[in-house]
């Protein structure tokens, strides 16, 4: 594979990947839909040491259904969001495909907290769909 990299809108912020995402994942929680600005956020799943970044985030802590810390990371010059830790996954990190400066190749294969997705959105075909987390 051909390493991939992004970043955020005003560049303080670059990363590589250094392997193909494990899973993509569309996630319809309202936690997720407030930190993206949008009615879902979609995120390729990796591990950790498969990341390395260049240019520091910040970080909000939220929590999840678990009650489990969500590490939400972000730049703090143009607030794009980067990627989160979930502390029920460790050695994962949930990056913001949007980032990415090549989608090609990647789709999503599982929807998650489909019950709080909006009426408007179709499932997206061929991914895997679950009500609350995909667990």
């Amino acid at each position: 594979m051909s390493e991939r990299k992004g970043g955020c809108l005003c560049g303080a912020v670059r990363y590589e990947l250094k392997a193909e995402p494990a899973v993509t994942a569309v996630c319809h929680c309202t936690h997720c839909q407030r930190q993206s600005g949008s009615v879902f956020s979609t995120n390729v799943v990796v591990m950790a040491q498969d990341y390395v970044q260049h240019g520091q985030t910040k970080v909000f802590e939220d929590r999840g259904d678990s009650g489990q810390g969500v590490h939400r990371h972000f730049c703090g010059h143009c607030g794009s969001p980067i990627l989160s830790t979930i502390d029920i996954m460790p050695g994962m990190l949930m990056i913001k495909m949007g980032t990415l400066d090549d989608f090609s190749g990647i789709a999503p294969g599982i929807e998650v907290y489909t019950d709080h997705a909006v009426s408007w959105i179709s499932p997206i075909a061929g991914a895997r769909r679950f009500g609350q987390a995909s667990g």
